[in-house]
């Protein structure tokens, strides 16, 4: 006798309902790379490895300079390193895109400035990121600009130095550490003032413009005192005016431009720290508390101020409120002045 296969039993109608296994699963697995994502994940075990500390400018200018002052002791707070990454090029946009691709995890932060945060979203046409893929993480400190000349120049006064501007305009050029910079838009600022022109020679960074000016390459530049303040006390530098409301205590026999009859003329480089968005909040809330301490240190803050900063420290959403207004100024004026950068 030959056996038949049985029959195979009748397929059920399809009713337009999976079974609740099935659904369960299908919801989980779509849930678990949510799960294992940075943002979700579990920031408890938050630091296990080095930090990377983006710096978007040259190393030897005011940004690398305070980044390097505070990452030591951050890190030693925090128990992990942080590393310093230079990553100059097109006014901080290279470095500030890098750090805006990075993973919110925690293990990027950046030092964003005036430049990178207000200025590039007015000057470039095309910009790779945009201030709102960060969160702030909190204020750092704002570098006082400096009018400085080369000692050799024939400017013997700020006075003289506006009446020469006035009388021959265009004849003069001066340093910045690059297009769109704070030290670029001040100098803007002062030409719409006073009604002067002076040709803009841009650099990639404020070693190299400060290089060319001591060379008696260009004669003057803005400059923040960070980076200028030890040329200026070796005698190799001469600074003719701040651009702050009062005088600074590093520089007190130097004029500020109110005096000089220029209303208005108050600019400072400032950096905050910045995180890629998403990142966890209680992280974001750790490093601004960590921040806070590592400024406060009297070695820090001496430090610090004896290169002519001046320590404003601020939580994340009081960084944020000042990144608005800066961005409501500036970019009126980027807008009066049609400047642009490619």
């Amino acid at each position: 006798m030959q056996l038949q296969a049985p029959t195979p039993a009748p397929a059920p109608a399809p009713t337009g309902r999976r079974p609740l296994l099935q659904i369960g699963s299908a919801l989980l697995a779509g849930l678990l790379p949510l799960l294992a994502s940075p943002a979700l994940a579990d920031s408890s075990a938050w630091p296990n490895k080095p930090i990377k500390w983006i710096v978007a400018y040259p190393a030897g200018g005011g940004s690398d300079f305070l980044a390097r002052q505070l990452a030591p002791f951050m890190g030693k707070q925090l128990g992990q390193t942080f590393i310093i990454d230079n990553r100059p090029g097109a006014g901080g946009s290279i470095g500030t895109d890098a750090a805006a691709k990075a993973p919110a995890d925690g293990y990027t932060v950046l030092s964003g400035d005036n430049g990178a945060m207000v200025f590039n979203s007015a000057m470039y046409k095309k910009l790779p990121y945009s201030p709102s893929d960060f969160t702030p993480v909190g204020l750092m400190a704002r570098f006082p600009l400096l009018l400085v000349v080369h000692p050799g120049a024939g400017f013997s006064s700020a006075s003289q130095w506006l009446a020469e501007l006035k009388k021959n305009p265009g004849k003069y050029s001066y340093a910045s550490p690059g297009i769109g910079s704070p030290h670029h838009l001040a100098m803007e600022l002062i030409k719409e003032r006073s009604q002067t022109f002076v040709v803009h020679v841009p650099y990639r960074g404020t070693a190299f413009a400060i290089q060319d000016l001591m060379a008696g390459v260009v004669p003057m530049a803005i400059l923040d005192t960070a980076a200028s303040l030890g040329q200026i006390r070796a005698g190799k530098l001469k600074p003719l005016a701040v651009l702050s409301p009062k005088r600074i205590a590093q520089l007190p026999d130097v004029p500020t431009f109110e005096e000089l009859g220029l209303k208005g003329v108050d600019v400072s480089a400032w950096q905050g720290l910045f995180v890629p968005k998403g990142t966890p909040e209680p992280i974001v809330q750790r490093l601004t508390a960590e921040l806070h301490k590592a400024i406060a240190l009297p070695e820090v803050k001496a430090r610090l101020e004896d290169f002519g900063l001046q320590v404003v420290p601020g939580d994340g959403p009081a960084l944020g409120r000042f990144v608005l207004q800066e961005t409501q100024t500036w970019h009126a004026l980027i807008k009066q002045r049609k400047l642009a950068a490619e």
